[in-house]
């Protein structure tokens, strides 16, 4: 299909401080389907609610923590990207560590990145960078780590691109990002695991009714590291590489164009993102939605980018926190229904400051 390409919607001012609305240099909201995309933009359904604001600090001094997987309990599992650590942080501020991974080896984006807990949380599941490969690793938790089990090994590794985000969807399927090694020609082989979203069961191999009949659910990926699900509807957010970040609509064996497509290009090949940003505005790690609602963190961009779906579409996305937290890499929703958003100054990019990194409850 053709998607076509339109400016922005103005005028949704945010009513308090800490939220601003699209500037003409802002994102872009592309028509979805055959819809047009000034109806998506003003039908009630895609009016976001009231803006977020920070309701407490949970935890100062992280080293870089990529990753939220909650427990019943209300506490996080958190993955420390440089350190390997697992930490138990819970709603008061208390941090305890359960574990650390072994064989981690952190290189440039690398390092101990998305973590997933099995629904019955009797498993920990982990996307880490080891010496030689990227990989989903599994493990028995119970309040503790325990041994690694490999479940799918030699994704490519290079400094950066790695994706690395880990997320069981409503189907209970576990989802995997992985970003192509700085290697856009391995996001169109299909069978190179690198640019792609892989769907996998429990064990990691491929999941039934995957559209190639392998662990691959959608391939032309430069840089995924956020999912989320709004109902069935499946969305993931992708850094650009000079032009425009991506929040897409994910389709069973769609191809999103990387390398001969970044952005919308109209091309009815590729599916086209359905909101993109010029680089210097995002830069996009963790996603999550709400009630209709996507929150996605930037860390070029350092906000919490607000984002109201209507189906398959979206309206216009809002910025909050605008500059104020730094960079932000990970947005999960509690179980008390707050967001907790993670810092990311202390990557090698951001500015620390002296209680950096940090976990923070957001609440709207």
């Amino acid at each position: 299909m053709t998607l076509t390409r339109r400016t922005m919607l103005t005028g949704m001012l945010g009513a308090g401080l800490g939220l601003t609305a699209c500037t003409p240099s802002g994102p872009t909201v592309h028509a979805s389907g055959d819809e047009d995309a000034d109806a998506v933009a003003s039908t009630p359904a895609a009016t976001p609610p009231a803006f977020p604001t920070v309701d407490r600090t949970i935890a100062t001094g992280l080293a870089v923590p990529w990753s939220l997987a909650f427990l019943a309990d209300g506490a996080a599992l958190v993955s420390e990207r440089a350190t390997g650590r697992v930490l138990r942080v819970d709603g008061a501020g208390g941090v305890d560590e359960v574990g650390v991974v072994p064989g981690v080896a952190p290189q440039g984006e690398g390092g101990l990145l998305g973590l997933a807990l099995s629904p019955d949380e009797a498993a920990l599941y982990a996307y880490l960078s080891s010496e030689s490969d990227n990989r989903l690793v599994r493990m028995p938790f119970d309040g503790g780590l325990g041994t690694p089990e490999v479940l799918v090994e030699g994704i490519a590794l290079a400094r950066n691109h790695q994706g690395g985000r880990l997320r069981f969807g409503p189907d209970g399927m576990l989802y995997v990002t992985v970003g192509d090694a700085a290697d856009g020609s391995r996001s169109q082989d299909p069978s190179d695991l690198a640019g792609k979203i892989l769907r996998v069961d429990a064990d990691g191999q491929a999941a039934e009714g995957n559209p190639f009949g392998t662990r691959v659910w959608s391939l032309g990926h430069r840089n995924p590291q956020g999912l989320a699900w709004d109902g069935d509807r499946m969305w993931a957010a992708e850094f650009g590489q000079d032009t425009a970040d991506e929040l897409n609509r994910i389709e069973p064996g769609g191809n999103y164009g990387w390398p001969a497509v970044e952005g919308a290009g109209g091309d009815p090949a590729y599916v086209d993102p359905i909101v993109t940003w010029p680089t210097s505005e995002c830069s996009p790690s963790g996603l999550e939605i709400d009630r209709g609602v996507a929150y996605l963190c930037a860390l070029r961009g350092q906000g919490l980018w607000i984002i109201p779906l209507a189906g398959d579409g979206a309206g216009t996305p809002q910025k909050a926190f605008d500059r104020e937290l730094g960079r932000l890499r990970c947005v999960a929703l509690a179980p008390d229904g707050s967001l907790w958003v993670t810092t990311s100054n202390r990557d090698a990019n951001g500015t620390p400051g002296t209680d950096d990194d940090r976990i923070l409850r957001v609440v709207i």
